[in-house]
């Protein structure tokens, strides 16, 4: 519900905000009405504008003004081959590295017993039929691109389990992929490398 005061139903909107505490947020909340013209107003309206045209791709989960968005309606794109990322921040950071031709399939997590995160809320399950239905199994791949932290390992060792008896090839990244490492936070250069040297 929200609060009588504007300014504290700000703060606490700020302050859920990942990386940010409530401190933080008051001190953005300040700075924003501070800059009301300049930077709270067009803010406002770049963030309504974003809730209203962007949309999730029904195909591979990315985010896009389009649906199908323009990585799946590319006909260059190789659709044998899918990478399968945690998040769509995780497509992005392989995008910038222009190593990657294939397609996405964006997961919307990882699975965690702790944060109670099971394979039916994520969308491992529309992967499988998205690859079922494709037609052929010649030539096609499906790429783990997920963190090397525990649950990013445990993720994949579910995925490869649930798409083996379809006898696709299923790879994952390799070299350049450090231990307890998350795709959005390393530089392109390891990505490249890891693409290009996965198992």
């Amino acid at each position: 519900m929200m609060n009588d005061n504007p300014l504290e139903h700000l703060i606490k909107l700020l302050g859920s905000l990942p990386g940010l505490g409530n401190r933080s947020a008051r001190r953005i909340a300040l700075h924003l009405l501070s800059k009301r013209g300049g930077l709270m107003v067009p803010l406002a309206e770049a963030l309504k504008n974003t809730a209203e045209n962007i949309k999730n791709c029904h195909i591979c989960n990315t985010l896009d003004m389009t649906d199908p968005c323009q990585i799946c309606r590319d006909i260059k794109r190789d659709k044998r081959q899918i990478c399968v990322v945690a998040q769509v921040s995780d497509v992005w950071a392989i995008e910038r590295t222009g190593a990657f031709k294939g397609t996405y399939h964006v997961l919307g997590g990882l699975l965690s017993a702790l944060d109670g995160i099971g394979p039916e809320d994520l969308g491992i399950e529309r992967l499988k039929l998205r690859l079922e239905e494709m037609e052929g199994k010649e030539g096609q791949e499906v790429i783990l691109a997920l963190s090397a932290t525990v649950d990013g390992q445990s993720t994949a060792h579910y995925i490869a389990d649930i798409l083996w008896p379809l006898g696709i090839k299923v790879s994952r990244l390799a070299h350049g992929m450090p231990v307890g490492g998350e795709l959005d936070y390393l530089d392109d250069g390891t990505i490249t490398t890891a693409l290009r040297s996965r198992a």
